[in-house]
C-alpha cells in the first residue's frame, strides 16, 4: 500500500469534481475547489473521518469493497479504478466481468437527474448507483452484501422487498424477476450462485423457473408503495449499455398526484442528506 500516492490520488480526484458532476446542488460558496470530504463520504457510504485519514496518509488499508465504492463516488474510469486498487495494495478486479464498475455514460446521465428517481442496475438486479430520490423511494439498494445484493434474490428471500409493490402487482413482479435472471445467466459464477440458492430455498421460484421465460425489458409503467407517501405511479425508462450488462432505470411520476408525492420524497431526501 502506497499511502502517499493513494492520499494524493484521492485528494486530486476529489478536488477535480464539482457538485454538478455528481448530481449535487452547488450550495454555499466554496473556499476550496472540488467536492468537500463530507460530500464524497456521503456518495461513497463511508465516514468523512475515514476519508480524511486516507487523504492524510494515516488510514488503514481500504477493503476491495470500499475501493469499488470510492471508484464509483469519484467517477473513476476503469484504468483509474485499477490504479486505485494497486495504490491500495490490492489486485485490480478482472475486466472480463465489469458489473461492479458503473459504465461512465450511464453515470454521467444519472448525475444530471435530480427531478426523477434513477438508479443503475446490473443484469443480476444489483444496485450499482442511485440518486437521492431513488434512495428515498426504494431504499438504499447498495447497503446489501453477498447474494442479497441482487434484488432478484431478495424478492424471493426477504419479505420486506415485496412491500415496495402493491399486493396485486407482486405475482407479475415474481415472473419478471425470474425471467430477468434467466436472461442474465451468462453472468457466470455470481448468477449461478443466485440461481442455486433460490432453487433450494424458494418453491415459488422453482415453479416459475420451470416456465423458461426470458426477459430483459422493464415495464413501461408501474405502481410503487412508499411507507410515508403511499402509492406512487411511475413511468419507467431504461437505458442499456451495449452489452446489456447494466441498465440506467429512470422512474418519473405519472399524473399530478404522483408528481406531488414525488416532490414530497424529494423534500425527504434532501432532509436526510443534510443530516
Amino acid at each position: 500500500m502506497d499511502r502517499a500516492q493513494l492520499a494524493d490520488f484521492l485528494r486530486r480526484h476529489r478536488e477535480s469534481l464539482t457538485p454538478a458532476d455528481v448530481g449535487l446542488p452547488d450550495g454555499v460558496r466554496r473556499r476550496t475547489p472540488g467536492l468537500r470530504r463530507e460530500e464524497v463520504a456521503s456518495l461513497v457510504g463511508m465516514s468523512a473521518d475515514y476519508l480524511t485519514r486516507l487523504e492524510q496518509q494515516r488510514g488503514p488499508q481500504p477493503s476491495e469493497q470500499m475501493l469499488l465504492a470510492l471508484a464509483r463516488g469519484l467517477r473513476l474510469t476503469l484504468d483509474e479504478r485499477d490504479h486505485l486498487f494497486r495504490l491500495a495494495g490490492h489486485t485490480a478486479p478482472p475486466r472480463v466481468l465489469r458489473r461492479d464498475h458503473v459504465a461512465p455514460p450511464l453515470l454521467r446521465v444519472l448525475d444530471r437527474l435530480d427531478d426523477a428517481a434513477a438508479l443503475v442496475l446490473s443484469d443480476l438486479g444489483e444496485t450499482l448507483a442511485q440518486n437521492r430520490l431513488a434512495v428515498a423511494l426504494l431504499g438504499d439498494g447498495q447497503a446489501h452484501s453477498g447474494l442479497a445484493r441482487s434484488a432478484i434474490h431478495r424478492w424471493f428471500t426477504d419479505p420486506a422487498e415485496r412491500l415496495h409493490y402493491p399486493e396485486e402487482g407482486r405475482a407479475l413482479q415474481s415472473r419478471l424477476q425470474v425471467a430477468q435472471l434467466r436472461a442474465a445467466m451468462t453472468a457466470g459464477a455470481r448468477g449461478q450462485a443466485i440461481l442455486d440458492d433460490l432453487l433450494e430455498r424458494s418453491a415459488e421460484f422453482r415453479e416459475l423457473w420451470a416456465l423458461h421465460e426470458v426477459r430483459r425489458r422493464f415495464e413501461d409503467s408501474k405502481t410503487l408503495v412508499h411507507p410515508e407517501v403511499g402509492r406512487v405511479d411511475v413511468d419507467c425508462q431504461a437505458l442499456f449499455t451495449e452489452d446489456q450488462a447494466q441498465t440506467l432505470l429512470v422512474l418519473t411520476p405519472r399524473g399530478p398526484e404522483a408528481v406531488e408525492r414525488m416532490r414530497l420524497l424529494g423534500v425527504i431526501a434532501g432532509a436526510r442528506f443534510a443530516v
